[in-house]
């Protein structure tokens, strides 16, 4: 049965440790437990936790891959200019990610985006539709936020506005809870 990759990219206005944006970054652990805990979640790219003395770009990342980051990221690739935020995690399917994203925690996060991130002229998230037994990889999702930016929702990499099926086909989410009553993401 397929499965939802999905990838979430973000700037920030200044780099990770300045004040400016701590309260992100302080909230970044919660945020992904609460993922973990979320109806649907697969599982997420996650670091070697000896290697937290390490950037992100030297990081052992296991079978998501090497860490890359999308075209539009031109900022800093050590600990004191890293100024990029990213994810990258798995999903039974769009519904469940949909209703982690607009709900909880990470809505509540959402809502303050513009305090903590520069306004985007990329897309900020992507997803796509992989095989039961595949783990996507960083390089794979830059290309998906690539392609989302170059050619729009496609069943290559897609939004929650504009789904696809996992036969690529176009459909409607089917979105539920408070922040997505009635209309799709």
């Amino acid at each position: 049965m397929p499965r939802v990759a999905f990838t979430t990219f973000g700037i920030l206005k200044k780099p990770y440790g300045n004040i400016e944006v701590q309260e992100f970054d302080d909230l970044t652990p919660a945020t992904f437990q609460e993922a973990e805990r979320s109806p649907g979640f697969i599982a997420r790219a996650k670091e070697d936790e000896s290697e937290s003395h390490l950037t992100n770009f030297e990081r052992d990342w296991g079978d998501w891959g090497k860490f890359d980051v999308p075209r539009f990221y031109t900022g800093g690739r050590t600990n004191e200019t890293d100024s990029r935020a990213s994810t990258l995690s798995l999903w039974r399917d769009l519904e469940s990610v949909s209703a982690f994203a607009y709900n909880g925690l990470h809505h509540s996060s959402l809502r303050k985006r513009h305090e903590w991130f520069l306004r985007p002229e990329w897309p900020t998230y992507a997803a796509w539709w992989v095989c039961d037994d595949t783990i996507p990889t960083w390089s794979e999702a830059c290309r998906a936020l690539e392609h989302l930016h170059d050619h729009g929702s496609t069943p290559t990499a897609f939004t929650f506005r504009s789904p696809f099926s996992p036969e690529g086909t176009a459909t409607r989410l089917r979105v539920t809870g408070a922040a997505g009553e009635g209309h799709p993401r």
